[in-house]
């Protein structure tokens, strides 16, 4: 799947991630704020951004993720990431990502965000199914996957072991014949 597909929005640059922008990741997943509802621990060290940003460009390559990393237009800093997962390309499915450094939440970069990629799924990766899986708590997350067209299908028990302890998920998902 090479090249890396480049997408816009209205004030941001959806881009492949490279070596680069570690101090980008770095500064974002070594947030608390932004690991809280996440499958990782904050980070502690550099290494732990290029080892992620490794095995985000290696799977990619095996046509098992894409990952962007978004960035601003102004400046092309990385200000988080987003993408599929869990693609499963004989069921035309993923499940979308995303996460963004906290001085950017709450000013509409994740809808425009998640609008493109979930365009980009259902037109050029012919996906049928995009699924989100969300931690009830995590208010914010809802609230965006609702307002951009995706409904709650119910909750998963226990569904993953993350930071010592039992999630549960919310799921959510949107088909393509109801993409508008």
């Amino acid at each position: 799947m090479t090249p890396f597909p480049e997408l816009e929005t209205k004030r941001l640059l959806l881009r492949e991630i490279k070596q680069s922008d570690s101090h980008d990741i770095f500064q974002i997943f070594s947030s608390d704020e932004v690991t809280k509802f996440y499958d990782v621990e904050s980070f502690s060290n550099m290494k732990q951004a290029e080892e992620l940003i490794q095995r985000w460009n290696e799977r990619f390559e095996k046509g098992q993720v894409i990952r962007w990393g978004i960035a601003l237009k102004s400046d092309n800093r990385i200000i988080g990431t987003c993408g599929f997962h869990g693609w499963m390309k004989q069921h035309h499915k993923a499940a979308m990502g995303y996460e963004l450094a906290p001085e950017f939440w709450r000013q509409d970069y994740m809808t425009e965000v998640t609008q493109r990629i979930v365009e980009y799924g259902f037109k050029k990766l012919e996906l049928n199914r995009i699924e989100a899986f969300v931690e009830p708590e995590n208010a914010g997350s809802r609230t965006l996957l609702e307002k951009i067209g995706f409904s709650e299908e119910g909750i998963l028990k226990e569904n993953y072991y993350w930071k010592n302890r039992f999630v549960d998920n919310v799921i959510y998902a949107l088909l393509k014949k109801d993409y508008v």
